[in-house]
């Protein structure tokens, strides 16, 4: 199967792409393409226009604001991978980044257009979660931040609107004692993830966040140890409590089977010792 005829624009600036969502209700953007293209063959979306965002100069720029990396939405998986984009989090996004699918996938596919499609089997949704990242959202009637987890509404589900462009992804600069962690679990490589636990703790401050994430589910986040850990200490990862966090993930309303609990547990825990390695 092909898609539907539509029309196709590459505008060059952020305002003309605009301007096309704003007079074509029934547009789509085109970022990567990794989810799009495939959607599109199936004909599960039927646009009237393409609007291909990927020559936008704003949308493929880094800048280092200091406290955080402003990352363009339009910067792709491989760019990250390859370090040409600076990682605030002491390597944690180039070994996220290095995970995704295959090299041809990452080649192409871009950090906003994975975000925007909020896929919680995908990999930067639950990475970038405990790093507590924000969003920078832009339309006619003016541009405005929002935190990554207010974010996403559920499975596929975002804050933006039909006339909202994300542009840009503020990523915080880790502290150099910061850890992280990140680990899914899938049947192979290149897959999406029955499984994903994502985790950023710092000794010093005492600061923690854990994700967990996988099938068709919303990220369950977790900013406090003590209901997963035996002794209530992140820095003892044998003593994560994989009971306890199954516990936890049905209380946070993860709606799974004993089965997939454990998965996502397994992964957590995985993810806690990837952290604590050398």
């Amino acid at each position: 199967m092909k898609p539907v005829a539509f029309e196709y624009e590459r505008p060059r600036t952020i305002d003309a792409a605009l301007e096309h969502l704003a007079t074509a209700p029934n547009a789509k953007i085109l970022a990567g393409g990794q989810t799009l293209g495939p959607m599109l063959n199936l004909r599960l979306v039927q646009p009237d226009l393409l609007i291909d965002i990927t020559r936008i100069p704003e949308l493929v720029s880094v800048s280092d604001e200091g406290d955080a990396l402003k990352i363009g939405a339009c910067v792709t998986h491989a760019s990250i991978e390859d370090a040409r984009v600076e990682d605030h989090a002491n390597g944690y996004l180039r070994r996220v980044a290095s995970g995704i699918a295959y090299r041809a996938v990452r080649t192409r596919g871009t950090l906003g257009g994975s975000l925007s499609h909020a896929d919680p089997a995908a990999d930067w949704l639950s990475a970038l979660l405990v790093l507590k990242a924000e969003l920078e959202i832009t339309g006619l009637h003016g541009s405005r931040r929002v935190g990554l987890k207010k974010f996403v509404r559920g499975a596929m589900e975002t804050d933006l609107s039909p006339e909202e462009l994300l542009i840009a992804v503020h990523v915080p600069r880790s502290e150099k004692t910061a850890r992280h962690g990140y680990y899914k679990i899938c049947r192979k490589t290149g897959e999406f993830a029955d499984a994903i636990g994502a985790v950023s703790f710092n000794p010093g401050s005492g600061g923690f966040c854990l994700v967990a994430a996988g099938g068709s589910e919303q990220p369950v986040t977790f900013e406090s140890p003590e209901n997963l850990f035996s002794q209530g200490d992140p820095l003892d990862p044998d003593s994560f409590d994989m009971p306890m966090a199954m516990d936890a993930l049905r209380e946070a309303g993860m709606e799974a089977d004993d089965y997939e609990l454990q998965v996502r547990a397994v992964a957590m825990s995985r993810a806690m010792q990837d952290a604590m390695s050398p």
